[in-house]
């Protein structure tokens, strides 16, 4: 590691954990590459999710049915 980082990680070792989330959030953000029209089509399948639900028309689960595929994917 470079000088930098090192410098970096011991400073971000004194923030708050809310404000070491949000640094966490922001680098994280930083690593990933900007598409074209990406937030937009997160925002249109939120809106279909919630239309979907709204309208009765979604099928859910129970919590038990997920979380027991979920040990069993991850025991």
């Amino acid at each position: 590691m470079t000088n930098a980082v090192e410098l970096l990680k011991s400073q971000a070792e004194q923030l708050s954990v809310p404000e070491r989330a949000d640094l966490a959030l922001f680098l994280l953000h930083s690593l990933e590459p900007q598409e074209a029209g990406a937030e937009e089509a997160w925002q249109a399948e939120i809106q279909r999710r919630v239309a979907e639900i709204r309208s009765g028309t979604a099928i859910g689960r129970s919590l038990d049915d997920v979380l027991s595929d979920l040990r069993m994917r991850y025991p």
